[in-house]
């Protein structure tokens, strides 16, 4: 599922709208952006329609399957929610005054030097 931007903004909705909102957005989108409805389209790859526009007719018709349904829009607004980052806080503990210890150097393996090598 690709997303350039969400499924509200591809039907020019907002978060808030409801199914009949929806349905009107996806109506009128479609008039707008169906191949059958301009005929000025040019026969690009045997669909009557460019490739931008069929990804653009494609990204219309998949945000509008998904807020139809209450179920898959739930599942899709707690995704889009879980997205955001979440703060946890931190307790910081009393600082100290001295260094713990000396510094742990961490280099890479090499397993090629080696006896078995």
């Amino acid at each position: 599922m690709s997303d350039k931007g969400d499924y509200y903004s591809i039907l020019g909705v907002g978060a808030d709208a409801t199914q009949q909102e929806i349905a009107r957005a996806y109506r009128a989108l479609m008039r707008s952006h169906h191949p059958d409805m301009d005929s000025s389209l040019g026969q690009a790859n045997g669909t009557g329609q460019e490739p931008a526009q069929e990804a653009e007719l494609l990204r219309i018709m998949q945000a509008f399957s998904v807020l139809r349904d209450p179920e898959r829009r739930a599942a899709y607004d707690r995704k889009l929610n879980s997205s955001a980052p979440i703060i946890i806080p931190v307790r910081h503990g009393p600082g100290r005054s001295e260094p713990s210890g000396p510094a742990i150097r961490v280099t890479p393996v090499r397993w090629e030097s080696g006896p078995w090598a």
